[in-house]
């Protein structure tokens, strides 16, 4: 199942730019273990989902995962060989927009080793540098 918003206001958005640092969402708030982006970038959904899947079947049922990131925007693709002009293409997928400092997935309930590697795993699958961060207690 992909994710994407249930509705929203405008169908198609402008592509923007993803510069700064990530003001909101730069700490661990719920979870002991996190991913931090350290780059700039576009998240796609099925990334996403492909991270959601590799931590569930990791887990087997034990410890207790946070996706931090959704998937809001966008993006569009005009079909292969075709002219440049008449009109913005259709939409091919969603992503989601990550500023570094953004905490990605936050995992609580499993040993600090087992959450460094199971996040190592995740950000294998992810198309931005992460790095893994404890909470300070």
């Amino acid at each position: 199942m992909a994710l994407l918003p249930k509705r929203v206001k405008y169908r198609k958005s402008q592509k923007g730019k993803c510069r700064g640092v990530a003001s909101s969402g730069d700490r661990l708030s719920f979870g002991e273990y996190g991913l931090k982006a350290i780059d700039n970038g576009l998240i796609h959904a099925n990334h996403i989902e492909a991270c959601r899947v590799a931590m569930a079947r990791k887990l087997r049922g034990a410890g207790k995962v946070w996706i931090n990131i959704f998937p809001h925007k966008p993006v569009t693709k005009k079909p292969a060989e075709t002219r440049m002009g008449k009109g913005k293409g259709d939409l091919d997928h969603w992503v989601a927009v990550i500023k570094r400092g953004k905490i990605v997935f936050e995992i609580s309930g499993v040993p600090e080793d087992f959450a460094k590697n199971l996040l190592r795993l995740v950000a294998f699958k992810l198309p931005v540098k992460t790095k893994f961060i404890v909470r300070a207690h």
